[in-house]
């Protein structure tokens, strides 16, 4: 009778509905909000509830036994006295291939107005970049369908790449391109900090109905809060690591982490952080590699990783674009000049380069790209000289050959928005341009 007893006891624990242990907001500074209880761990996702609003929240640090909490939506009425809900785990999105065709918000919230994501599969925004030695090495090239980056800074599939440039030179639009052009099996597009009205330009006029197909777009515009923009940031990566997982080749866009960088600068300044350089906290410098070394090749798929990085004055050594590039497998860089000469896209060849292009090309493809930088520069050292009529032609033949080839060369670089380049016509342009067979 007694262990009958104790097992009807055990069932009903067991299936007992238990009640949560709820803390109480005591103070709020700024962004940084304060909670007495409840037991919580690092970047837990906790529910701030009361008059009848419920406030997603993470917590972001602690002060001797108060929680510290960051919002992840608005906190308009939040008044000390509010539950803190923990949920036991960080916030979670949904992955898998419900999500190709999707635009969701940083906290996996569909925005677009076609119901809930038909997918089971959630998966924690925090992870782990792949350990060193379980990646594949990089050894095949990936189209981008764009003529200058596919014939000059090959992008090799699983690479990390960076597009540097100042606002309005064309970072949005040259994405666009990619995203419709490349030759992986689908791509996820995060818009960190975006204008609100650039997103729906972004979606229906640069990445177009067809590369919205094959795509997930992750949005979190600039008026949301920091943690939000960081949250979509990590979002992303996570939904692309599950697309890596199930063997896929994905195209990861980033645009741009120049705004992630403002978001955990703003979070690491309401916590405490003493500011470093130029007002960057040391949890950004800490925080970018932890994001962008997500991305790479894994054990059976690749993550081809396009961030672009917003240089504050045109200026290519800012704190984080000096980090980032240090980073990445390479750097594209789209020059003001020029894209006001009319080109686009704006690429500054001699001024970028891809660090996997030696082992994704052949030798006579990296031949004929130096010999069109090697004509591109020439060219420039001398055209101060040629447009004022100083230069006689004759007194230097790599002079006259770069002369004469330029307008090809001017050709080979723009490129209409729609126009589409396979990588094996890239090449074979190059080789009619460079002489080459």
């Amino acid at each position: 009778m007694g262990l009958l007893s104790w097992s009807s006891l055990r069932t009903a624990l067991c299936d007992a509905e238990l009640i949560p242990v709820v803390g109480r907001v005591t103070g709020a500074t700024g962004l940084l909000i304060e909670a007495a209880g409840p037991q919580a761990t690092m970047n837990e996702l906790c529910y701030l509830r009361g008059d009848g609003f419920e406030v997603p929240a993470e917590v972001v640090g602690f002060r001797e036994d108060k929680l510290l909490l960051m919002p992840l939506g608005e906190t308009e009425g939040l008044r000390p006295g509010w539950q803190v809900v923990g949920t036991g785990g960080a916030l979670s999105v949904p992955a898998g291939p419900g999500l190709l065709g999707r635009v969701i918000d940083g906290l996996g919230h569909p925005m677009d107005g076609k119901g809930p994501v038909p997918t089971d599969r959630m998966r924690p925004v925090t992870g782990l970049p792949p350990a060193p030695l379980s990646r594949q090495r990089i050894h095949a090239p990936l189209g981008l369908g764009v003529r200058s980056l596919d014939g000059l800074l090959t992008v090799g599939r699983g690479q990390r790449i960076g597009i540097f440039a100042g606002s309005g030179v064309g970072k949005s639009t040259l994405l666009g391109m990619v995203a419709r052009s490349a030759s992986a099996d689908c791509n996820v597009i995060a818009l960190i900090g975006e204008r609100g009205r650039e997103v729906r330009e972004f979606i229906e006029r640069d990445l177009g109905e067809e590369g919205l197909r094959r795509s997930v777009v992750v949005v979190a515009t600039s008026e949301q809060p920091a943690l939000v923009r960081i949250r979509a940031a990590l979002a992303a990566t996570a939904i692309a690591e599950a697309f890596r997982d199930d063997g896929k080749d994905v195209v990861l866009m980033m645009d741009s982490v120049t705004r992630l960088a403002q978001g955990q600068r703003e979070v690491g300044l309401s916590v405490g952080e003493p500011p470093a350089t130029r007002g960057y906290t040391p949890s950004v410098f800490t925080l970018l590699p932890k994001v962008l070394e997500r991305s790479g090749m894994g054990e059976c798929g690749s993550i081809t990783g396009i961030y672009t990085v917003l240089v504050d004055g045109d200026d290519m050594n800012e704190p984080v674009a000096d980090t980032v590039r240090g980073i990445l497998d390479g750097h594209v860089v789209l020059s003001r000049k020029l894209a006001h000469a009319g080109q686009f896209p704006a690429v500054d060849v001699l001024a970028s380069v891809s660090r996997v292009m030696p082992e994704v090309t052949t030798r006579e493809h990296q031949v004929m790209a130096r010999r069109f930088r090697q004509l591109l520069a020439t060219y420039m050292e001398a055209e101060d000289l040629i447009n004022i009529g100083a230069y006689l032609p004759g007194s230097n033949a790599l002079i006259d050959e770069a002369v004469q080839k330029m307008p090809a060369i001017k050709r080979y670089l723009g490129q209409r928005v729609d126009e589409v380049t396979g990588f094996d016509e890239a090449r074979t342009a190059l080789a009619a341009l460079c002489g080459e067979v």
